[in-house]
């Protein structure tokens, strides 16, 4: 969880968008897809950092729980209701995704509070998100790319604040979160059988 704005790390490369916006799932998914890297030899990790134990830090777990229901091809899941991945756990994670995945590519997903206006908005940005400032951890940044949703308003009391974050504001942007996600696999899944298919074409005329 990212208790302040300047807690958090942006490239160059970042979107804005509210969780009403009717185009809001084909915006993330776009930002998505055109954040991935070119090699295939990359695995694709999501990984949804929060707990239950608070309301307003529970975005990171919802997605990684609606993620994993879902069922996805291309992208592996860490962080959910049952298996949360959150302050106190999270380098042992993280050390366990490098040792079972070959050159992660890394979307982090976390809550983050921040202005009045901007509470609803999801940011999609190139860097890392930086968890553990809110328990005073020292922890490692975490993602190449990252996707926050600002649950509630920053600058008094965050921990309460977090405590009473509305849970269906968290849901919705959970849902968007994990609909953006889950459109960019259906995509990649898409791209690849159809790379499949021409191979598969190309080597019937080799022969």
């Amino acid at each position: 969880m990212n208790l302040r704005k300047g807690q958090l790390e942006f490239g160059g490369n970042r979107i804005k968008v509210f969780h009403d916006d009717v185009l809001a799932k084909e915006i993330i998914s776009n930002h998505i897809l055109s954040a991935l890297p070119k090699s295939i030899n990359r695995e694709l990790v999501v990984v949804c950092i929060g707990t239950d134990r608070s309301t307003g830090d529970s975005l990171g777990p919802l997605t990684g729980t609606l993620l994993e229901e879902t069922g996805l091809a291309c992208f592996n899941v860490y962080g959910t209701l049952d298996k949360p991945v959150h302050a106190l756990n999270l380098e042992e994670n993280i050390e366990r995704i490098y040792q079972k995945h070959h050159d992660p590519f890394i979307i982090a997903v976390d809550a983050c509070l921040g202005k009045m206006k901007s509470v609803g908005m999801i940011q999609i940005g190139d860097g890392p998100v930086k968890p553990g400032a809110g328990v005073k951890k020292d922890l490692p940044p975490v993602g190449d790319i990252h996707i926050t949703g600002i649950v509630n308003i920053s600058g008094f009391m965050e921990f309460t604040v977090l405590q009473n974050t509305r849970l269906n504001l968290v849901l919705k942007m959970a849902k968007l979160i994990a609909a953006g996600i889950s459109r960019a696999n259906l995509h990649l899944q898409y791209q690849n059988a159809m790379i499949s298919m021409n191979s598969g074409q190309a080597k019937e005329k080799l022969i």
